[in-house]
């Protein structure tokens, strides 16, 4: 089987193509992709050329890890049948390329995926594009109910995450947290929380502070809005050493914890919070494009601070 799929051959080059596809097994699904979405974090640094390396690493690849479509064979060991919505958190499926072998380290971007049946997760139908939000939802969730985790009281970016993870926060019934945002250009579109500029909130007794944005230096300032015993959660992808003055969080006994990504049960309490209503993915998305654009979309997805959000069409590719 071929398929197309966006291919990232190296840094900053990036088109789509054709790629051969492995025969799915007994245990595996076949999903036509109606939607794929382009993160701005994990894909952004491969895009870029500044991901670390990691085990499954290397160019060309197939991005992407943030996708929906449509059951279009089952196999008999599956549990699955055709026709079903599913979620599909990428693929290692590829054969090969026009340019030889493909890596599938994501492999979400793209038509059809071939995927274990144990990797999916069905999704309302009427979701549509949205249903590519799961995974970014499941690791805000990830951040807010893990492991040891502490509900925050402020979220510092407003960006996607941010904003799952204030709506969480909201939705598993915790008081609605502070939003900091220095981006005047996504300052706007609260559903039930405060947003402000870091400079125009005078607080320093936070209990616990998430970090969605992912910026470098932050650190000494987030710990200097913390209270005695205070949390500072790391929720964003951090490429560069990170340091903090020790004296201040010496004072305050501040308590440093990582958040990584989703696991399968935050993707199902997350479609279980999306189904009942009390989690809403509204307003996140803000852009939309064709595969066949997909060099200018990523650049957008990358650069333009009104996109939330992009996602890939690939039901309007011709």
């Amino acid at each position: 089987m071929q398929t197309d799929a966006i291919i990232l051959s190296a840094p900053r080059q990036l088109a789509l193509g054709q790629v051969g596809l492995k025969a799915p097994g007994p245990q595996d699904l076949v999903v036509r992709i109606g939607h794929s979405g382009i993160s701005t974090g994990t894909e952004k640094l491969f895009w870029s050329g500044d991901m670390p390396p990691f085990p499954g690493m290397g160019y060309p690849l197939v991005p992407g890890y943030e996708a929906e479509g449509e059951v279009i064979e089952a196999g008999a060991e599956t549990g699955f049948r055709p026709g079903e919505r599913v979620f599909v958190p990428g693929a290692n499926c590829f054969e090969s390329g026009e340019q030889g072998p493909v890596f599938g380290l994501f492999g979400g971007a793209a038509r059809t995926l071939v995927t274990d049946a144990k990797r999916v997760t069905r999704i309302d139908p009427g979701m549509g594009a949205a249903g590519a939000l799961l995974a970014l939802a499941a690791t805000a969730r990830h951040a807010v109910a893990g492991a040891h985790a502490t509900m925050p009281d402020l979220v510092v970016g407003h960006g996607v995450l941010g904003r799952l993870i204030a709506r969480i926060v909201i939705a598993s019934g915790a008081p609605a947290p502070q939003v900091w945002e220095v981006n005047p250009a996504r300052q706007s579109g609260a559903t039930g929380y405060p947003v402000c500029h870091p400079d125009d909130d005078t607080r320093r007794d936070y209990s616990c502070i998430m970090d969605a944005s992912g910026a470098e230096g932050l650190i000494d300032q987030l710990i200097g809005r913390l209270a005695k015993n205070g949390e500072l959660v790391l929720a964003g992808f951090y490429t560069t050493p990170l340091q903090f003055a020790f004296v201040p969080a010496f004072m305050r006994e501040a308590r440093l914890r990582i958040a990584a990504e989703w696991q399968p049960d935050d993707l199902i309490a997350t479609r279980d919070l999306i189904d009942t209503g009390r989690l809403s993915l509204d307003g996140l998305i803000t852009h939309h494009a064709r595969p066949s654009e997909a060099a200018t979309a990523y650049e957008t997805a990358f650069s333009d601070p009104d996109c939330l959000k992009m996602i890939l069409d690939w039901e309007t590719q011709a």
